[in-house]
């Protein structure tokens, strides 16, 4: 299982993180919701629990619980800005479809 970290999304999260003062990491969740069928949840973590995956790279953590984690095997956590629109994106290749407003996909 792996999941990578594009150098635009480590800053980031570097920079949130310090802005808060406290974080272990990235805390990316899969729920179901939306249209599509699943939607990322996303949340700073102040620790590492017994049930997570943590996979660093540029310095930082993206913490998954071992739940999400087989419909994220592969995906790269990336952060992206187009126009005044900034935000996580997450190219991960099990997704088999989007709903048209993006916030939610199948596997």
């Amino acid at each position: 299982m792996s999941i990578s970290i594009s150098s635009a999304a480590a800053e980031h999260i570097t920079r949130c993180l310090q802005e808060r003062g406290q974080g272990e990491g990235l805390r990316v969740k899969i729920k179901p919701s939306g249209c599509s069928g699943f939607s990322y949840v996303l949340d700073f973590a102040d620790r590492v629990e017994a049930n997570d995956a943590v996979f660093e790279a540029h310095g930082v953590k993206i913490i998954v619980d071992r739940d999400s984690l087989p419909m994220m095997d592969g995906t790269e956590v990336d952060y992206v800005t187009e126009g005044l629109n900034r935000y996580f994106r997450f190219n991960n290749p099990k997704v088999k479809d989007e709903c048209g407003c993006g916030e939610s996909f199948s596997v």
